[in-house]
């Protein structure tokens, strides 16, 4: 069998959960690969940078949030291939964050309780992190 080799893509993702546990979910916007899927904010790592501080920024640029490294929590990972690269993604929960988040990027977000996570259709690396954070909360 001959192996294929693939790139690896790092991308940290964060379940950010509200006070009413509610996590938000956005829609990946028209033009972007994957569009009108729900997935976890959050982007690619950057060289030189950790997940955490990829989520630091990814946050405040794509929500308009603030929240510092201490307040992200690793929960699990999701390791998926895709036709052309293979993704590698850390999901963090963040439960301390200043402001209220919108979708920076022209995306659509939303607050949805763990039940009705699998109402949303999610990019297939997203999916498999449902449980851990059904388990959760």
């Amino acid at each position: 069998m001959t192996q294929v080799s693939r790139r690896i893509v790092l991308v940290a993702a964060c379940a950010l959960v509200d006070a009413d546990g509610r996590i938000l979910l956005a829609q990946r916007p028209e033009g972007k690969s994957l569009a009108g899927l729900w997935e976890f904010p959050g982007g690619k790592v950057e060289a030189g940078e950790t997940p955490e501080e990829t989520l630091v920024r990814e946050l405040e640029e794509e929500l308009g949030i603030k929240t510092k490294v201490p307040c992200l929590a690793p929960l699990t990972f999701a390791s998926h291939t895709y036709e052309d690269f293979h993704l590698l993604m850390p999901l963090y929960v963040c439960r301390r964050f200043e402001g209220i988040p919108v979708g920076r990027e022209g995306q659509a977000i939303k607050w949805v309780r763990t039940a009705q996570l699998r109402d949303y259709p999610m990019p297939p690396a997203d999916e498999p992190l449902i449980p851990f954070l059904q388990d959760l909360l």
